[in-house]
């Protein structure tokens, strides 16, 4: 059974931090790219950090560059999501899959069937 389970988001204010993971069952983890996506209210769902499937090489949404890191281990199926200098503009839902693009060129997931829940979080001014 395929599973993936977002957690960690929180209710936290400006220049706040959080780290969220994502911990995955039924998927070849360690064969795939993984990457973090969101949505905000109103607003669709965006890719803006990927992992390669080695864990070298990552990739960033221009947005969040400098502030977010992904990382990963495939040991325990688990993807992570270090969160800081959060702004407003960050409150989303969270989200994991396996991307499209094996070399993270692109954060996409366009065939992914199995979205966990997410995770909120939310950034107070």
């Amino acid at each position: 059974q395929i599973q993936v389970a977002e957690s960690g988001g929180d209710l936290v204010q400006a220049g706040g931090s959080l780290n969220v993971s994502c911990i995955t069952s039924g998927l070849k983890f360690a064969d795939s790219s993984w990457g973090w996506f969101r949505q905000a209210p109103g607003k669709e769902r965006e890719g803006i950090a990927c992992i390669m499937w080695s864990g070298g090489g990552t990739t960033y949404q221009s947005a969040v560059k400098g502030r977010f890191t992904i990382s990963r281990d495939n040991a325990k199926n688990t993807l992570y999501l270090q969160m800081n200098d959060l702004k407003p503009d960050d409150t989303a839902t969270y989200y994991c899959a396996p991307v499209s693009s094996p070399y993270c060129t692109v954060v996409t997931a366009p065939n992914f069937k199995y979205w966990g829940q997410g995770t909120q979080v939310t950034v107070s001014s």
